[in-house]
């Protein structure tokens, strides 16, 4: 684990947005955001170290292909503003809604 890490960084948590009980990521990865509704919240300055003060939601606005991380959802604070990309996690027991993806995938 990084330094700056406060927490584990996978931990259980309730969707402020949908309100879905969000368990940890058992692929051995970290879990940031809801799988349902792909909404998260903005507690880090550098990932891990819950420093964000904003403390806003964080909406699912667009999703990227990288060759080497797959996909990756691009998240805007609506409180702040501040742009965030985070991997998608399709690979586990609570996958993240792919059909959504491909819906932020296809919006222009």
């Amino acid at each position: 684990m990084r330094k700056n890490f406060l927490s584990s960084g996978n931990d259980a948590f309730v969707c402020e947005n949908c309100k879905l009980a969000v368990t940890p990521l058992t692929n051995g990865s970290y879990r940031n955001h809801c799988p349902r509704c792909l909404y998260c919240k903005h507690v880090d300055v550098v990932p891990g170290d819950r420093l964000a003060t904003c403390q806003g939601l964080m909406e699912p606005v667009g999703v990227e292909y990288s060759p080497k991380k797959g996909w990756v959802i691009l998240h805007r604070c609506t409180t702040c503003n501040e742009l965030r990309r985070n991997k998608a996690a399709l690979n586990d027991a609570e996958a993240d809604d792919y059909e959504l993806i491909i819906a932020l995938a296809s919006s222009p």
